[in-house]
């Protein structure tokens, strides 16, 4: 009775973002802008690739799902960040925790695992272009999507459901802006070297394969570009990768800098501003780096805007 009781009506303190009162309206301001920035800008990228046929590509696919996870993994996050920062009153439900942890782990996991078949993809371009449109299918590109999404749901509702089975009996204080699995378990006075254990192993191996697999591609993709002859060819070929590798460095790199570093060099300022960068500020560049360096992307988007004004003169 006691740990139902916990599950159910236990609230979680976020603190978030350490403010003083006159940076809090500030700050609020600027994440919902930066919010507000990410969800049209990836909206702005998914409307482009829908509505151009000649974006109809693997590779922007891709683009499109990560795009739509973007918006989803900024959603879960920044705008209980920022009512938090207004609040006077800093708290979480219990099943408000679990639900926002679940959609975390289901979209980070799922942002790492599209890069990954966007690397995919460029290797078969670069290495096998004859075979391209044979291996990198419309029927194949579809069912690799709809599996990863059953792979991150399922790992989501793995942890999400240990937590449950987690009492918490101390402090309820979490020294984060977001519930994350590791400041959880630091507050659980159960015994969790289980969730660790899954943690390291399923966990990582979900993390570690699509890196792995990148790093793989991209040598692979390296190695037959420096094998080309023509400047103009390499050129193109660095081109077609250039955007995608910008992501990938972004992401992983400011993933490593919250997960990977030494326990010593962690404090509550660093991993609040490496988690920002990781959860805030990459999927809100990331289709500025789409449509800035792709140039058949800013070409659809110049060709979508100039077809709204003409659509808006002509109302």
């Amino acid at each position: 009775m006691e740990k139902r009781n916990l599950t159910v009506i236990r609230e979680f303190v976020l603190l978030g973002l350490p403010s003083s009162a006159e940076q809090q309206h500030p700050l609020s301001i600027l994440f919902l802008c930066m919010y507000l920035v990410t969800v049209l800008g990836n909206m702005l990228i998914i409307l482009t690739i829908g509505f151009d046929s000649g974006l109809h590509s693997p590779m922007n696919y891709f683009l499109s799902n990560l795009a739509f996870v973007d918006i989803c993994f900024t959603s879960t996050i920044v705008p209980q960040m920022v009512v938090n920062i207004l609040a006077d009153t800093k708290t979480i439900s219990f099943a408000g925790c679990l639900t926002q942890l679940f959609f975390f782990i289901s979209f980070v996991n799922m942002d790492s695992l599209l890069l990954c078949l966007m690397a995919y993809d460029r290797y078969v371009a670069i290495c096998h272009p004859l075979r391209y449109t044979t291996i990198m299918n419309p029927c194949l590109c579809v069912q690799l999507v709809a599996g990863l999404w059953v792979v991150t749901y399922l790992y989501a509702l793995l942890q999400t459901a240990l937590i449950t089975h987690l009492s918490f009996c101390a402090s309820n204080v979490i020294h984060h802006f977001f519930c994350d699995l590791n400041p959880l378990l630091q507050l659980s006075c159960s015994d969790v070297s289980f969730n660790v254990l899954v943690i390291f192993t399923v966990g990582g191996l979900l993390a570690l394969t699509p890196l792995i697999c990148i790093l793989i591609s991209y040598g692979l993709i390296f190695s037959t570009i420096l094998k080309i002859t023509s400047t103009l060819g390499k050129q193109t070929a660095f081109s077609t990768c250039g955007c995608h590798l910008s992501v990938v460095v972004l992401f992983y790199g400011t993933a490593i800098a919250v997960y990977f570093r030494p326990s010593s060099s962690h404090t509550p300022e660093s991993d609040t501003l490496s988690a920002i960068m990781y959860s805030v500020v990459t999927p809100m560049l990331n289709p500025f780096i789409y449509s800035l360096r792709n140039k058949s992307m800013k070409r659809a988007l110049q060709k979508m805007l100039c077809k709204y004004i003409v659509f808006q003169q002509e109302l």
